[in-house]
């Protein structure tokens, strides 16, 4: 077999995608041999040279690899964009994709997680015998390398089906029927996940950007998002394709265990040690004392719900100085930025002053280490007492809506969750 990488055709004003590169690939691919599978590999989020999405593609097919590399330059020629922030990068390898050297493999996984050097992808590559096409910078051999080396590096695995536009409908306002889209997504749901966000109103398949793309199904089996896709009307069809992607799986969180960096994201244990505080914008700020070491700061991690998270940052808000959490999500100018957290035990009670047993009133402090008196009774008592908390959270996992995902996030409806899960809808 080969492997054909692809990635940076993506223009976030002129509208370019590169999953419609991959999938034009693929399908000149398939007119002339066999495709297994096209691979949509979500990549770090919290890089900075990124498009929201920040997808890297491969198409597997039985193509020689001269015929491959002709065939993928030709569609980036055809992508092509006056973007200079578009840097396109090919890479194809002739050689079975369970049979890509470690050294790809690597780059997959830290493409993912960490950041990687367009240099390092090349000498990489290099030292495997590829072959590679480059436009601008060649930033694109990154993604293109880590798509070749993904399905050696990653495990689980799920599945989107994309439909794209007509060419001449690109940049121009999109036609989907809104009822069906909700309808669809409900007879879906769960095995097809984040289609709409049902609060919001939102239809969150359907982008906002001037790409090719119409809607987007995400899901956990090939047959569901097609179906899904099938049932929601509006404008035609010119192409659809069904991908198998890591979008959904968490693959980018890593333990703390070397401290926490920015540009990376974590999923790491702490105690709150300062209380929400809702700031400039609606984002809602607190402190978090990780556990041991694995902060790797000089004191607390400072954890943000940012405003685009609707209602999530009521579950944030609703936190108290003593809850244990697990905090998922990526770290920037030393904050983390949740995508999610689990709750895993809640301060249920506080210390606080007595109230008089005659009057009701509240006591006063009767002096340092005298406890408190009331001044009208004159009844005493030696010191604060305890009152139970009426907490609007359980145990469990909480979650961003749908409208405010990262593509690669788990939802909570896909399971697998070491505690009671709260799923947004």
């Amino acid at each position: 077999m080969t492997v054909i990488g692809l990635d940076d055709t993506d223009s976030r004003e002129l509208g370019m995608c590169t999953t419609y590169v991959a999938a034009r690939v693929a399908e000149r691919a398939a007119a002339e041999g066999a495709v297994a599978r096209t691979l949509l590999v979500r990549l770090n989020p919290a890089v900075e040279h990124k498009t929201r999405g920040n997808a890297a593609l491969a198409v597997h097919c039985d193509l020689d690899g001269e015929r491959a590399l002709a065939l993928a330059r030709e569609e980036l020629d055809r992508a092509a964009t006056a973007d200079p922030d578009t840097n396109p990068g090919v890479v194809v390898a002739d050689c079975d994709p369970g049979a890509v050297p470690e050294s790809v493999v690597g780059v997959a996984e830290r493409a993912v997680r960490e950041y990687v050097r367009p240099g390092t992808a090349r000498e990489v590559v290099a030292e495997a015998g590829f072959a590679t096409a480059e436009r601008g910078t060649g930033r694109g051999l990154v993604g293109a390398t880590a798509a070749v080396g993904a399905w050696r590096a990653f495990e689980e695995w799920t599945y989107e089906c994309l439909s794209y536009r007509e060419p001449d409908r690109w940049g121009t306002p999109r036609e989907v029927d809104r009822e069906s889209a909700f309808a669809a997504a409900e007879a879906g749901y769960p095995e097809v996940w984040d289609t709409v966000d049902r609060e919001e109103g939102v239809a969150v398949c359907v982008p906002r950007t001037p790409c090719p793309v119409l809607h987007g199904i995400r899901g956990d089996g090939p047959d569901a998002v097609r179906r899904v896709a099938d049932a929601i009307e509006g404008e035609p069809v010119a192409r659809r394709r069904v991908f198998v992607t890591n979008q959904g799986t968490d693959a980018h969180l890593q333990p703390a265990t070397d401290g926490v960096r920015d540009g990376r994201a974590y999923r790491l244990d702490g105690r709150v040690t300062a209380p929400p505080e809702t700031r400039e914008g609606g984002h809602v700020f607190f402190g978090l004392a990780p556990d041991g070491d694995s902060g790797g700061t000089a004191g607390d991690l400072e954890c943000v719900a940012f405003e685009p998270t609707k209602r999530f940052r009521d579950r944030v808000r609703a936190l108290r100085v003593g809850d244990r959490l697990t905090v998922c999500g990526e770290v920037s100018d030393g904050t983390l930025k949740l995508e999610k957290f689990a709750v895993r035990d809640l301060v249920t009670a506080e210390r606080v002053t007595p109230d008089c047993p005659d009057c009701g009133r509240s006591m006063a402090s009767a002096g340092r280490d005298a406890g408190y008196r009331c001044r009208d009774c004159a009844t005493s008592a030696d010191g604060r007492v305890e009152r139970e908390l009426d907490r609007d959270l359980a145990v469990g996992w909480y979650e961003v809506p749908p409208c405010a995902r990262r593509h690669i996030a788990k939802p909570l409806v896909r399971g697998g969750f070491d505690a009671p899960v709260h799923p947004e809808r």
